[in-house]
């Protein structure tokens, strides 16, 4: 057998591009010295999230847009060394004639020290994100040294079809990376009591039972702007069972896994993926379903 050990970060990012990767560096080392071979950092992470989600707020000039083949990704490359390191950032692309035009998403990125493995645009966009950010239009699992991963970003994992594409496309490991605040409406005194963290955490349960696979979840852990965010940073088996939590401090989530072989027991008599009966899910006459 071959353990996997994974973490998951609880932590605080803000605008300030050198404090963000002084703290990701910091995190690294603190992971490489527990031996820990994928850690998955939280969104936004590199240059901070959006201040507020609500129509009328006032926003600043958002996080810094990087090119996912530009010089920041590559010195989170070089940090990550021989480790797998999922990270968020806000990515910029081009558009139009001869790319004129500069798009800005919410995304995720996995890398190693050879370099980009892996990127995510987030698909979903809660309440006012559309305003700051474009939309992507796919999920995909991809190959990584420890073993095949999908991605998503927040929200995303709201929706069983993203963590079920990613599954489908043979990924063993989940990993969503977010900025999940708590209640914005009847807030709990305790955020350990929100509705948000409730809801944060039977989503991370819930995709990894239903698709029977590994899940990484890291999050936001502090506040940014109007938000306060939950932490809740966990890894969570195939059959929905929380194998480590930060709860709604800061900190990291560390567990070790066999993973290959926790698949396999999970799927040996009731196989979700195997029984599938897709041919009988679109109800009759539904367009979008």
């Amino acid at each position: 057998m071959s353990t996997l050990r994974m973490a998951a970060v609880a932590a605080e990012f803000g605008r300030d591009l050198e404090a963000d990767f002084a703290k990701v560096a910091r995190l690294i080392e603190e992971a490489r010295t527990a031996g820990v071979r994928l850690l998955a950092l939280p969104e936004a992470c590199l240059g901070g999230y959006l201040l507020s989600l609500d129509d009328e707020a006032e926003l600043d000039a958002g996080p810094p847009a990087l090119a996912v083949d530009g010089p920041e990704i590559r010195r989170l490359a070089a940090l990550a060394g021989e480790m797998t390191v999922v990270a968020g950032y806000c990515e910029a692309a081009y558009d139009g004639p001869e790319g004129t035009g500069q798009v800005r998403y919410n995304s995720v990125v996995c890398v190693t020290g050879d370099g980009v493995i892996g990127n995510h645009r987030k698909v979903h966009q809660p309440l006012s994100e559309d305003a700051s950010y474009s939309s992507g239009d796919r999920f995909h699992a991809f190959d990584t040294p420890v073993g095949r991963i999908g991605m998503m970003i927040c929200y995303d994992k709201a929706f069983p079809e993203s963590a079920r594409a990613l599954a489908l496309d043979g990924a063993q490991i989940g990993v969503c990376v977010s900025a999940w605040p708590g209640a914005r409406t009847a807030a709990a005194a305790d955020l350990a009591e929100d509705r948000w963290k409730r809801r944060f955490d039977l989503f991370d349960r819930a995709r990894a039972l239903e698709n029977q696979l590994v899940w990484v979840s890291a999050n936001q852990a502090g506040t940014f702007g109007s938000l306060r965010f939950v932490g809740s940073a966990k890894v969570v088996d195939p059959g929905g069972d929380i194998l480590a939590d930060t709860g709604v401090a800061a900190g990291m989530a560390i567990a070790e896994l066999d993973v290959v072989q926790a698949l396999e027991t999970a799927r040996r008599s009731m196989a979700h993926l195997r029984d599938r009966r897709p041919e009988t899910y679109t109800p009759a006459g539904a367009v979008n379903a």
